[in-house]
């Protein structure tokens, strides 16, 4: 830089140096030529061109220094462009190859989130089946446990085996949290009031208050038959006033006394013994007089059949059946048995008794568990 500015700064001052020597020059050449001397405005002209000159030169000079200082910035930027532009092409290269490891990273991930997917998609399926299956399994179980616990009620005329059955499957349904076995927990709720609200006769002891009937038919008296009729208590006759005195006082008698005595005493036997050959009834059945007397076996064996057929229907649960029975025992014994008798009486009570509480041997149903169970295995 400092050669480049020199030829300036010489040429400056030559132009300098020319002026200063102009009056010299001036000088001498009116000594030489003294007769040929310069105007004013041509001093002026060449002071203003000087002027304009340096002015000139100065302004190059800082225009030179400027273009130089924006040739160096330039030069400066370029080489920090480059330098850039290098580093934007080893970055855009490394961003390259990032976003190829990502890619490929993304497709690993997209495959290992799609069999993740598949995964889940299949354990949520067996998560189903198994509750779905659990659940079926479930509904089966107490379905098949309620029918059992039926069919044990029936055959023993008791409701335990049915409350045990409803009671468990109350449990098993409280420990499954399922919104849609909530109708099956209400009906099986409602079974067990209707259940434990229910009376219900013995089978047992109706059995044996007829198996104790049936021994008394054959001890209860007919009608037909007066000598097999319970003897009744008679009040002793009036003896005579003479048969009253004492023994002693009689051996102590005449003899027409004591024929008077044997007189009364045929008299009255005899009496008796007539009184013996005529008897009234009063004949309520009439048709129970008709019965002959070999007719009587088999008129209690038939009463006994009657009920051993209405113990038979107890115990098979055919309440009708039973109670047909006994209505025809209570109808029929009154026709040919004297029910006015202990044992008679005796076997009326217990017939009675157990037609009343034969109408409470109906086992109430667990129908509405039933239907709800048959409804939830329908809908799925």
């Amino acid at each position: 830089m400092n050669d480049t500015t020199r030829p300036d700064s010489d040429a400056h001052a030559g132009s300098v140096q020319t002026t200063a020597n102009l009056p010299a020059l001036a000088d001498g050449g009116v000594q030489a030529v003294p007769h040929a001397r310069a105007p004013g405005w041509l001093k002026a002209a060449l002071l203003v061109l000087g002027l304009a000159a340096a002015g000139a030169g100065t302004l190059a000079w800082q225009t030179q220094q400027r273009v130089k200082a924006l040739e160096q910035e330039l030069v400066r930027r370029q080489q920090d462009s480059q330098a850039q532009a290098v580093e934007a092409r080893v970055a855009a290269k490394q961003a390259q190859e990032l976003s190829r490891e990502a890619a490929a990273r993304a497709t690993l991930l997209e495959a290992r989130v799609a069999e993740v997917a598949l995964q889940r998609s299949q354990v949520e399926d067996l998560i189903r089946s198994v509750n779905l299956s659990r659940d079926e399994n479930l509904v089966a179980e107490i379905e098949s446990s309620l029918r059992v616990a039926t069919q044990q009620a029936s055959l023993t005329g008791s409701t335990e085996p049915l409350l045990a059955a409803l009671q468990s499957a109350s449990e098993r349904l409280a420990r499954v949290q399922q919104a849609g076995l909530d109708s099956v927990k209400r009906a099986v709720n409602k079974d067990l009031e209707r259940l434990r609200g229910t009376r219900v006769a013995d089978l047992a002891s109706l059995s044996e208050r007829l198996d104790e009937a049936i021994r008394l038919v054959d001890d209860v008296p007919l009608l037909s038959m007066p000598s097999q009729r319970e003897p009744t208590a008679r009040r002793p006759a009036a003896q005579p006033a003479g048969t009253r005195a004492n023994p002693a006082d009689a051996n102590e008698a005449s003899w027409p006394g004591r024929a008077w005595l044997w007189s009364q005493d045929m008299a009255q036997s005899v009496w008796h013994e007539t009184r013996g050959l005529i008897r009234l009834t009063r004949i309520e059945q009439p048709e129970s007089m008709l019965l002959a007397p070999d007719e009587a076996f088999f008129l209690r064996e038939n009463t006994k059949l009657r009920l051993l057929n209405a113990r038979l229907a107890l115990l098979s649960r055919q309440t009708a059946t039973a109670l047909n029975d006994l209505q025809g025992v209570q109808n029929s014994m009154p026709r040919y048995f004297d029910m006015q008798s202990r044992r008679g009486k005796r076997v009326a009570s217990l017939v009675a008794d157990v037609a009343v509480q034969a109408r409470q041997t109906d086992l109430p149903r667990p129908d509405d568990t039933l239907a709800a169970l048959a409804a939830l295995t329908a809908r799925r």
